[in-house]
């Protein structure tokens, strides 16, 4: 170890050790919300205005519930990754971290009842 460089330890690595991984987990969830935010909008936009009965019908087939629990849970962690770093580049020292979990334990949170709603419409 004693014969590494500098910039041979610190290639492929970011200030906190994890690499790119961050940067990879944004991009690949961006990409999945580019293909699920519009099959969710055309989904859902086809019974928006309809009956109860008529959003129960169409929520109790696999598609519109497997598009529409894929589009929150995929939002969701986008948004904790997000409001992650943007948490992290401002605000510092003990408020950070309390605001880091906070953000961490509201995402799960509603991703959760998001995915708890939706399953109970269709089943």
């Amino acid at each position: 170890m004693a014969f590494l460089t500098d910039r041979k330890r610190a290639v492929g690595r970011g200030s906190a050790k994890t690499g790119v991984d961050h940067f990879w987990s944004m991009k690949v969830s961006s990409i999945a919300l580019m293909i699920l935010v519009p099959l969710f909008v055309f989904s859902f936009g086809s019974i928006l205005g309809g009956t109860y009965e008529e959003v129960i019908a169409a929520y109790s087939r696999p598609f519109p519930a497997i598009v529409a629990i894929l589009t929150i849970v995929v939002g969701f962690m986008h948004f904790k990754d997000g409001a992650r770093v943007m948490i992290e580049d401002y605000v510092h020292g003990t408020l950070g971290q309390a605001l880091i979990i906070g953000v961490i334990c509201l995402s799960y949170a509603a991703a959760a009842t998001g995915v708890y709603a939706v399953v109970k419409i269709a089943l």
